[in-house]
């Protein structure tokens, strides 16, 4: 597939997603002739609109993909002690959090059990890595096994930090996918570019070839999350525009339709990360292929991550 130019002024961005009062386009069909044209990339709508209604009060909310939720996840990485987690699972617990949203926190390994022990069930755990198979003589690393004996719902995978700094390849996390998946953990599946990648025009590039490494490992792709995050956005303050965002979900969605099939590109969820905060939320929510979020440092906030997870709010419409 042609790589189209990632850098797309908001102007001609909005001239050509018009917006159908909270009816959800499932996605947009990438055209293969042309790298620089911006027309022609979003000349072809898909036809399926989606809109779910909702039963509470007079409100009607955008259907999501698959589960029919936004989907909300709080990564605190290498964040923490006892005390400051007991804080934040407090804060947690006594948040008042819409109930349309998917909510998934995950804590450090060591305070995996202490935080399931001590969170309200409303929010599931998650890991922040595994392995790639049972569990052995490998020093250092935690199985699928062992995080679904703590109560592991997912795990997170594929984030930039592991592949960056750890050397993580696209074919070993692929591996993982698939191993946590056959054990009935879900994945949330990290894609996303560097700076000098997007800068050189290679975004979907990067982005494609990641999520053909997870695509040629796993069986199936029900229990998968993506989460698209730009490396260049991540703990930086830098946040990618809701365009820029927006406009790369749509890429995505495209891809899974002609590599996989349309049903799961209607289906997965597709999540934005990359120093989302309470300030951004609403407006990267408002996009309609923005299906929820994957927050780093604010999730260690208990009421600005209970702000995050409410941003749903902005998909909801009139009735």
């Amino acid at each position: 597939m042609a790589v189209v130019s990632t850098s797309l002024a908001g102007a001609a961005v909005s001239s050509h997603l018009t917006q159908f009062s909270g009816l959800r386009k499932s996605f947009l069909k990438l055209d293969n002739t042309s790298s620089n044209s911006t027309h022609s990339f979003f000349q072809n709508v898909d036809s399926h609109l989606r809109l779910a209604s909702s039963n509470k009060g007079c409100r009607g909310v955008v259907t999501m993909a698959g589960s029919g939720k936004f989907f909300v996840g709080g990564n605190w990485k290498c964040n923490g002690t006892k005390d400051s987690i007991s804080k934040l699972v407090s804060d947690l617990n006594s948040a008042t959090l819409e109930s349309d949203v998917d909510v998934v926190v995950a804590p450090p390994f060591v305070y995996i059990d202490q935080v399931k022990n001590s969170l309200t069930d409303r929010i599931e755990i998650a890991a922040q890595n595994c392995w790639t198979g049972k569990g052995g003589a490998f020093t250092g690393e935690i199985s699928v096994e062992q995080l679904k004996d703590l109560g592991c719902k997912w795990v997170v995978l594929g984030h930039s930090e592991r592949r960056h700094v750890i050397g993580e390849d696209d074919q070993f996390i692929g591996k993982k996918a698939a191993y946590a998946l056959s054990e009935g953990v879900g994945v949330i599946a990290c894609i996303g570019e560097l700076l000098e990648e997007r800068e050189a025009g290679k975004t979907f590039d990067v982005c494609f070839q990641q999520m053909k490494a997870y695509a040629d490992a796993v069986p199936s792709w029900d229990n998968i999350v993506v989460a698209y995050e730009p490396v260049w956005a991540i703990g930086t303050g830098k946040v990618a525009s809701p365009e820029q965002a927006q406009e790369v979900h749509i890429a995505v969605r495209d891809w899974l339709s002609k590599n996989v099939s349309a049903e799961v590109a209607s289906k997965t969820r597709i999540i934005y990360g990359g120093s989302v905060n309470g300030g951004n939320c609403a407006e990267l929510a408002k996009k309609e292929d923005i299906d929820g979020f994957l927050v780093g440092g604010a999730s260690l906030k208990g009421p600005e991550f209970a702000t995050i997870i409410n941003s749903v709010t902005s998909k909801k419409v009139a009735a």
